[in-house]
């Protein structure tokens, strides 16, 4: 992904990686003695401070111009468009998983909105009952057996653990995206993709910075559940706990 960026921002994201990764070295490496899925929780806070100034700074104000100047259907159809893109990688990963039935609606999803929905900008799947089933390779390693590992916050990407970072470069390079030849049509796909998820995240950070005392934990523990959750596809067991289960 690097690679395909222009110099000028290569040099932007390889400045602001050092700047986390320099907070990270400052940390004294420390583990939590109250939560054993985060033993990397001193280093992990800083990251997650740097990402936090970044979202403040950057992020936010973009997503808030975005969705100020951009109409709500185009604001809908560009979120359509991403969500039949990342459909493409969700079948293959429903087909790794044996999941069925899943699969064939995830592919069905991709040919009804890619051929009527004129390259997804429409979603038709969702009225007929096509339902969108997402699944990532880090989900589809939990379904096979591979535990989360470590909670580890990535600078600029957040929230993750060491099963779905080892996932991570599977799905870049398996993202359509990625593949577009033009670089600058590449790079703005990127950042249109970000802006629109983070346009749609406005109210949740809302509610978060409202109801969290400690941002930080209450972000570790809820993506947690949520990934859990995902691996159990909503469905979790209740007979394991959140330190005994592998997943």
């Amino acid at each position: 992904m690097m690679r395909s960026l222009k110099p000028s921002a290569r040099r932007v994201v390889t400045a602001l990686t050092v700047l986390a990764l320099s907070a990270c070295a400052s940390a004294p490496e420390v583990a939590s003695a109250n939560n054993p899925k985060d033993p990397f929780e001193t280093v992990n806070r800083r990251v997650s401070n740097f990402n936090d100034s970044l979202d403040v700074n950057l992020l936010t104000p973009v997503a808030k111009g975005y969705q100020t100047v951009t109409p709500n259907l185009v604001q809908t159809g560009v979120r359509n468009v991403f969500n039949n893109i990342s459909d493409m990688w969700s079948t293959v990963n429903n087909g790794l998983q044996l999941k069925g039935r899943d699969t064939a609606e995830s592919f069905m999803r991709v040919v009804v909105n890619t051929v009527f929905g004129i390259y997804g900008i429409f979603d038709v799947a969702t009225p007929i009952n096509l339902e969108r089933h997402p699944e990532d390779f880090g989900q589809t390693l939990g379904y096979w057996g591979v535990p989360n590992g470590p909670y580890l916050v990535l600078p600029l990407l957040g929230p993750s653990t060491l099963r779905d970072t080892a996932g991570l470069p599977l799905d870049y390079y398996a993202d359509p995206v990625g593949r577009a030849s033009d670089v600058s049509v590449r790079n703005s796909a990127y950042a249109l993709r970000v802006t629109q998820k983070r346009t749609d995240l406005l109210k949740t950070s809302n509610l978060l910075e409202e109801a969290s005392l400690d941002k930080y934990s209450f972000t570790r523990d809820a993506y947690l559940q949520y990934r859990r959750s995902q691996i159990y596809d909503g469905n979790p067991p209740d007979d394991l706990d959140d330190t005994s289960d592998p997943k």
